[in-house]
């Protein structure tokens, strides 16, 4: 990787060993249930989160939506957290494939309060849908990491309700990473969880969707409804091993650069940073300017460009930048150089 790309950690190219396992993998039809390298992930991946089984799906989105689809009868009720990334970023998919109404808590860092989820809760009645799960995120969107006691909260409520929960579990190993624990501790949490291969573990495509197995042989069926059935996917499957052997491994130093990369920012004048909000690899931050804002955004963003840093411009006043593989410290620090040089050329305009 030529430039220096901050705009997420799903820019992340494959590895070289992942390029050379994807060559050699040994592949059948995962339709068929006979790709040797799928079923060796599959069984795996279950393993290290503590589920019965484990489903290959394409992504993120489609593991999501395919848990509720599976979990929840048509028409029914999903509560889950305002901020959320099955609400603001998966293109109203509840609504779509699964026929499901979601009913949001307001949780801008990932926390859900368990008295808003009792209280939102339906009681049988003919003018309800029935609340039919509950979904927490873990790490958050936000960047910020749910304590463990702060799960068990909801689950609590959850339970007394006999409510399953669903675990987004995007960034799963990089809250475990934050937290110091197992992913296991955290999925063990809810009854579903999903975590990313791609992202910050550097595979090209895939996530994991994991949970009892009578839930995933549901969900295997409904996956081929929503064309998620692929064929030689061990190919892919190849690279989501060393993701998940390996790369879950290291990703504390992603979280040593972000908060590396957070405290240079910070340094620089007209640059506000809370480096104790920096949980994973996102480092979020606002600067100070005067006049037209989104023409500051444009310039900033084009002047790093020329300089090869790629950034997404500001959302709502605060940047995000997300570090990951392919972002060293020599690469961190040379961000903040070059956007020390870039804001105070923007500011000067």
């Amino acid at each position: 990787m030529n430039h220096i790309d901050l705009r997420s950690d799903t820019v992340t190219w494959p590895t070289p060993k992942m390029r050379e396992a994807m060559a050699a993998a040994a592949v059948g039809d995962d339709v068929y249930g006979d790709d040797p390298t799928v079923n060796d992930l599959e069984a795996r991946a279950a393993a290290r989160v503590g589920k019965e089984a484990a489903l290959f799906v394409p992504s993120g989105t489609f593991g999501n939506q395919l848990a509720l689809f599976t979990w929840c009868p048509r028409g029914s009720e999903a509560i889950l957290g305002e901020q959320c990334h099955i609400i603001q970023h998966e293109a109203g998919g509840a609504a779509i494939i699964a026929g499901v109404q979601v009913r949001p808590v307001d949780a801008p860092t990932g926390e859900l309060d368990p008295a808003a989820v009792r209280a939102r809760i339906r009681q049988e009645d003919i003018h309800h849908p029935i609340t039919s799960l509950v979904c927490m995120e873990n790490a958050h969107s936000s960047g910020r990491v749910v304590p463990l006691a702060a799960m068990d909260a909801v689950r609590d409520v959850a339970g007394a309700h006999d409510l399953p929960i669903h675990l987004d579990g995007a960034r799963l190993f990089n809250a475990a990473a934050s937290l110091g624990v197992e992913a296991s501790e955290i999925a063990a949490r809810a009854d579903s969880v999903m975590f990313c291969l791609s992202k910050g573990l550097c595979a090209p495509v895939g996530s994991i969707l994991a949970g009892p197995r009578s839930f995933i042989e549901g969900a295997r069926m409904k996956r081929k409804v929503m064309g998620g059935g692929m064929r030689q996917a061990g190919i892919l499957a190849a690279a989501g091993l060393i993701a998940l052997e390996e790369m879950t491994l290291r990703l504390g130093e992603d979280h040593e650069n972000a908060r590396l990369l957070a405290r240079l920012l910070a340094a620089i004048p007209g640059v506000t940073v809370d480096e104790k909000l920096v949980d994973i690899n996102m480092v979020f931050f606002k600067v100070k300017v005067a006049g037209d804002q989104a023409a500051f955004a444009a310039r900033i963003t084009d002047l790093l460009r020329d300089r090869g840093i790629l950034i997404n411009p500001p959302f709502e006043g605060e940047f995000r930048f997300v570090t990951h593989y392919w972002i060293d410290r020599a690469r961190a620090e040379k961000t903040a150089t070059l956007f020390a040089e870039a804001f105070a050329q923007s500011i000067r305009h």
